[in-house]
């Protein structure tokens, strides 16, 4: 009986140990979680490898974490990594910035356009609008503008290291 008692009370020192060193390790390797104060280095790439930006060398991009500051499917993917892991994230058009809507086109009379701003790829901005504004097609009397986001309709990959984490 005896034996039994110590038996039990050497496995409850040895898991309060392990549950202690498991608390230490949290506290000292922090993750991502809700409300974490996050920084990363990135690159941004289509499907094709054509780079579309990058900050690895720079500043770190910051956002906090459940802040909607990023997409949703690249914040979860991120949640639970620690400083210096790496990961790489491939986003669908229907998970990063949507498919190409048809309805975002509009046909603009050209003397509303700069001349200086009439060329294929040129982006505009709007007053009371928040998005970048594409002309998409120049033509005698009209401009076509395209009201998508420059990235809608692509498959994004993410390639990123996590450099900081609060």
């Amino acid at each position: 009986m005896t034996r039994l008692y110590l038996h039990r009370h050497w496995l409850a020192a040895l898991s309060l140990t392990l549950f202690s060193l498991s608390g230490n390790a949290q506290e000292d390797d922090p993750v991502i979680g809700e409300g974490s104060t996050v920084g990363f280095e990135y690159t941004l790439s289509l499907s094709d490898g054509t780079v579309v930006e990058s900050n690895v060398g720079g500043d770190p991009f910051s956002y906090t974490q459940g802040g909607s500051q990023i997409l949703p499917a690249l914040e979860a993917a991120l949640n639970g990594l620690a400083v210096e892991d790496t990961r790489q994230v491939t986003l669908e058009p229907a998970d990063a910035y949507g498919d190409v809507n048809p309805e975002a086109f509009q046909e603009i009379p050209i003397a509303q356009i700069p001349e200086e701003a009439r060329v294929v790829g040129t982006i505009l901005g709007a007053e009371g609008y928040q998005g970048p504004i594409r002309v998409h097609e120049v033509k005698e009397d009209i401009v076509i503008l395209d009201f998508n986001n420059p990235l809608a309709g692509k498959t994004l990959t993410f390639d990123i290291r996590i450099v900081s984490l609060q």
